[in-house]
């Protein structure tokens, strides 16, 4: 058999078929945690953003940073 025969050449076709469905996979995955990664960014903002109006609808106390007395 030659170097260049048709079961190499068939050989090559499988393993680039088999490479084109692993890019696919990946890119389905990594579109996936895009979106994911855009929800928790946006959910971690809007805890944010209600921490703060939180914060400085109590206002902050004298005592709130002082550090205890066993420091």
């Amino acid at each position: 058999m030659s170097p260049n025969g048709p079961d190499r050449f068939a050989a090559i076709e499988e393993k680039l078929a088999r490479l084109e469905r692993a890019v696919a996979d990946i890119s389905d995955v990594v579109a996936r945690q895009q979106k994911e990664l855009e929800r928790a960014l946006e959910r971690n903002q809007r805890l944010h953003d209600k921490l703060a109006a939180m914060e400085s609808d109590a206002g902050a106390s004298a005592t709130a940073y002082e550090k205890p007395p066993h420091y």
